[in-house]
């Protein structure tokens, strides 16, 4: 087994080692989230902590880790008579691939078939009780095992209902999780489920780089020597950890300082009060760690850097962070538990539209953020003839959208868009497996097996089965789908209110594709050519981006937009041929550019209904006077076409077209 690498050896990440000591000195703090990018050592840092970490007491051969002075009256394995051994603790890592059998335990097939009884097999919930939950890249985790660990987080306890078993046991677990953003974003359910998060990045100074690569060269020439020479400061902060938690229950949270945190939490509009919690249990933790007995406005400000970044997020696309000079304004104002008698929590009663201010916002500050009107104010028009090029527009606020999938069942990566042939869901049947069984249908192979036990001589309580007698489970459930936008910012779509309200409506097609788990990508077409904005990726927040900074103006080559779209996904098939693709076309049907546009964006058009693509046009076309060319498009996409209106999920119009499909 190779030698962990030492804890203390890991450079620089000062907020990242602070975070995981704090978590080590009470781990009722919550847990910890790494974000950084790649080659950050975060997954090192994670695995070293587990050294540091005291020796944990269990009773001896209880699968579920049970503390022999205060053993689980609900245990699987119990009741547990006297006696306890001690361990060292554990990390559990969890894969991304992991069935949800392997997460949460199941039935031992193996002991049901041969012997004829129920036997629960525990997973990793169990192994990781009273121990570290470890899930490296946890934003690619599949949503029913986040579902799994968000019930167990919450209620510190595994519940198992399946296939005749049922069982309980606890599952109290520090949870470390560590990310690169740049893959995709964390569902906000599982982000605040996280005590505290930090964000890691590589050391831009030289000095520092070198240390790192010098300790690492030293490590891979000889773990055991290196671990060796570090083994006396891992000592001091074992011991220094022991010495925080002893002294842990006498540090004092003052009044003062929970006016100070709830202040905080208010001021930054965090929801709920879990923030409020864990800011209180990492301030006193912080003290525990200095060695003191009361709580300061220092462990305060500390508390929230690490614990509030990810809660104040409004939005998937909005950045984490604090903004510190804020933080340090809420923290003066109520550093004195005795000053004012009706504080405002928000530390804003004294400034323009606060309770106490007499000053009024600017009339048109709100629509010059979000809405269609303020993309217009103070902008110039689009050049005649939507010829030039025009400055990007801010999108419209956000709504809601209906839900478009791809018709059929597919066999792609679980989401939550369109039906699938899943590993995990609702099962819907039985057959005989085709390859490697990994599903087993219990009563099916139990029906195939029971009229052949007389033949084949059976004697005893288990039943005897053989390898035709296996069923796999069919199951049914959500696959995610690539969404390929192709947005037109030609000049014919340059309108400043019209492209504002286009950007709106792709930028709510982007938050849904960020709740139902899809890869994204991004071609727009204007002037004379399509540019692929966004490969496909799971991270929608770049699409975002792309998409509040595309300029406006030029031709229509709408050829040449749904050519680059078809090459992307014919790449995109060799990668990931499972995954079935969603082509969003945002146009009003027009096509300038080229010779003979029309016909080659009809040609164009046909290769997608051809190869059996599902798609939707997103119809922009405004005005008295409407051509109808984007239902044209839709048709020879073989697709099917809505308005701006019609894609809002409170729709009237969309409520009566859909109204109309069902009936057809």
């Amino acid at each position: 087994m190779t030698t962990p690498f030492p804890f203390t050896a890991v450079v620089g990440q000062d907020d990242l080692r602070l975070a995981l000591l704090l978590n080590a000195v009470s781990p009722s703090v919550g847990g910890v989230l790494v974000r950084g990018e790649k080659g950050t050592a975060k997954s090192t840092a994670v695995r070293a902590l587990t050294s540091l970490l005291p020796e944990v007491a269990v009773v001896p051969g209880c699968r579920f880790s049970c503390d022999p002075l205060s053993p689980d009256p609900a245990c699987p394995d119990g009741p547990h008579e006297g006696g306890g051994a001690s361990r060292p603790a554990r990390m559990v890592e969890l894969p991304v691939g992991a069935s949800e059998d392997r997460l949460v335990g199941a039935l031992d097939i193996e002991r049901a078939l041969a012997e004829g009884v129920k036997a629960f097999e525990p997973g990793l919930l169990a192994a990781a009780h009273r121990g570290i939950l470890y899930v490296d890249e946890v934003n690619l985790l599949h949503d029913h095992l986040v579902d799994l660990l968000l019930d167990a987080a919450a209620m510190g306890a595994s519940y198992v209902e399946r296939e005749g078993v049922s069982v309980r046991h606890a599952a109290r677990f520090l949870l470390v999780g560590t990310m690169n953003p740049e893959e995709g974003e964390l569902r906000p359910q599982l982000l605040d489920r996280f005590g505290l998060t930090v964000e890691v990045a590589a050391s831009r100074e030289p000095d520092e780089r070198v240390e790192v690569v010098r300790r690492r060269l030293a490590y891979d020439d000889d773990p055991a020597a290196f671990a060796a020479r570090w083994a006396d400061e891992e000592a001091a902060v074992r011991q220094r950890i022991v010495a925080a938690r002893e002294l842990l229950p006498s540090v004092r949270l003052g009044d003062g300082a929970l006016r100070q945190i709830a202040a905080t939490c208010a001021a930054f509009e965090v929801d709920g009060m879990r923030a409020d919690i864990v800011m209180a249990r990492t301030a006193t933790a912080l003290a525990a760690w200095a060695g003191r007995t009361d709580v300061l406005a220092e462990d305060v400000r500390q508390a929230a850097l690490l614990a509030l970044p990810h809660r104040r997020r409004r939005n998937p696309f909005d950045a984490p962070g604090l903004d510190e000079d804020k933080l340090d304004e809420t923290l003066e104002e109520f550093s004195d538990s005795s000053g004012d008698d009706d504080p405002d929590p928000d530390g804003d009663g004294g400034g323009p539209g606060g309770p106490g201010g007499g000053g009024q916002p600017e009339p048109d500050e709100g629509p010059r953020e979000t809405g269609p009107r303020a993309a217009e104010e103070g902008e110039g028009a689009p050049a005649p003839g939507g010829g030039g090029e025009q400055s990007p527009v801010r999108a419209a606020e956000p709504f809601r959208t209906k839900v478009l999938s791809v018709p059929g069942i597919g066999e792609g990566a679980a989401g939550r868009r369109s039906r699938a042939r899943t590993e995990h869901g609702r099962t819907t049947g039985a057959h005989r497996p085709r390859g490697t069984l990994t599903k087993l249908h219990l009563a099916a192979t139990v029906q195939a097996a029971a009229p052949h036990q007389r033949a084949r001589g059976r004697s005893g309580r288990g039943l005897v089965v053989r390898r035709d007698d296996l069923r796999q489970a069919a199951r049914e459930g959500r696959e995610g789908n690539l969404v390929l936008f192709v947005v037109d910012a030609s000049g014919s779509m340059a309108a400043r209110q019209r492209m504002s309200a286009v950007k709106g409506a792709v930028l709510s097609l982007l938050l849904d594709a960020y709740q139902r788990r899809d890869k994204v990508g991004l071609v727009t077409f204007r002037g004379s050519a399509a540019d692929v904005a966004l490969p496909p990726t799971s991270s929608v927040d770049a699409a975002a981006a792309r998409l509040e900074s595309l300029p406006t103006g030029g031709r229509t080559p709408l050829a040449a937009g749904l050519l680059k779209a078809h090459d992307v996904l014919r790449v995109e098939r060799l990668r990931d041929p499972a995954r079935r693709a969603l082509v969003v076309v945002v146009t009003d049907g027009r096509a300038t550019g080229g010779p003979e546009p029309v016909a080659l964006a009809s040609r164009a058009a046909r290769l997608f209904a051809a190869e059996g693509v599902a798609s939707v046009v997103v119809d922009c076309e405004s005005g008295p006077v409407r051509l109808g060319l984007a239902g044209r498009l839709a048709g020879e996409l073989g697709g099917s076409a809505v308005t701006l209106d019609e894609l809002r999920a409170d729709s009237i119009a969309g409520l009566v077209k859909d109204e109309q499909r069902r009936a057809a």
